[in-house]
């Protein structure tokens, strides 16, 4: 009986290591397939397309997103971005220039997949109206990507004799090298313009190419195996209701390989205290649908020049049974500042801000 017992108990060990090493797989193959990516894709722009560099009412623009997902599964997903931006008016003229810097970091799964982004990127506006701020974007963002695995974290079936799981028993697989770097590149182009009355609604609309060197994506170093390029849609637009209340709409579809993602909603804002063209405060509330898998509810509160955001996704998908619905967790801080000097965009407001 106890031998029986032992034995129920060394296979339940097993199922549970299994299913650690199945969710693991499941993040690694999903890093391959999928891009990284973020509920509040909004405040990620450069990660969208690299031409919504300089897309807002400043001189500059620091942006960080960090997110926790799954969880309630096993511990699959932590992922930051920090992005900043830095814009330049061109001559007299209404034309200008944006540099910036993308960092992403993301580590999934029990076998630590760990993928580092550090990617510049560079931005021309050109202004086509004299009469109201209407541009069209031309953004390219490369740079070098490092990916590495703790192959020690690594368990197999293989391991497994008549006494249960034995770590001393070689796992059976193989890599060359656990680091892989490679250097990848995305461009974009995108459209912003203002319409009605009085010029204070704001709209844009972009389409970016991503992985365009379609870079190796093997820890195995197989040349037959590259990083899908993706694409990428992206629209959104801001109209006032009165002169403290508006509604800010986003949306992106991404194509990658055979892998399709929907994501849009709207904000609600209400803005309090002071002029309405110079609140103290700001307060945004409403929620984003990812496509068949998650509904996502957002809570941002801007003040002055410090904008900070909650979400946390809902998931709807086939995993909420095991996950019990719940997904990722993400907060967001962006700041957006101006600069004492001559031709200040604070003197000539270029872009609309979202």
């Amino acid at each position: 009986m106890s031998n029986f017992i032992t034995s129920l108990n060394h296979e339940s060990c097993r199922m549970k290591r299994c299913l650690l090493l199945g969710l693991s797989l499941l993040c690694v193959l999903t890093m391959k397939a999928q891009d990284i990516h973020f509920s509040q894709f909004f405040e990620a722009p450069l990660l969208r397309n690299p031409s919504l560099a300089g897309i807002f009412e400043g001189d500059y623009r620091v942006q960080g997103v960090y997110r926790d997902q799954w969880n309630s599964v096993t511990n699959a997903y932590k992922t930051g971005s920090f992005n900043a931006e830095y814009k330049m008016p061109i001559g007299k003229g209404s034309d200008f220039f944006t540099t910036g810097l993308q960092v992403l970091y993301d580590k999934a799964g029990t076998v630590g997949l760990t993928t580092t982004h550090l990617l510049p990127a560079i931005n021309y506006h050109k202004s086509l109206s004299a009469e109201k701020i209407m541009y069209l974007s031309l953004g390219f963002m490369g740079g070098l990507v490092q990916k590495k695995i703790d192959y020690s974290k690594i368990t197999t079936d293989m391991q497994y004799g008549g006494g249960g799981f034995d770590p001393t028993l070689p796992n059976g697989e193989y890599f060359p090298n656990a680091n892989l770097s490679y250097f990848d590149g995305s461009f974009g182009m995108s459209f912003n313009t203002t319409f009605g009355k009085d010029n204070k609604n704001t709209m844009f609309a972009g389409a970016a190419y991503h992985h365009f060197n379609r870079p190796n994506n093997s820890f195995y170093h197989n040349a037959d195996i590259e990083l899908n390029p993706k694409y990428v849609f992206s629209v959104g637009m801001k109209f006032n209701i009165d002169e403290y209340t508006f509604f800010t709409l986003q949306a992106d579809q991404s194509l990658q390989g055979p892998f399709k993602e929907t994501i849009g909603g709207a904000l609600y804002s209400w803005k309090l205290g002071g002029d309405p063209d110079a609140p103290l405060y700001v307060l945004h509330g409403g929620a984003f649908l990812r496509w068949k898998d998650a509904l996502i509810p957002v809570i941002k509160v801007d003040m002055h020049a410090l904008s900070i955001a909650i979400s946390y996704d809902v998931n709807v998908s086939q995993l909420k049974t095991a996950s019990q619905s719940r997904g990722g967790f993400e907060l967001s801080i962006a700041y957006i500042g101006f600069l004492d000097r001559d031709n200040s965009s604070r003197d000539k407001v270029l872009c609309p801000k979202f």
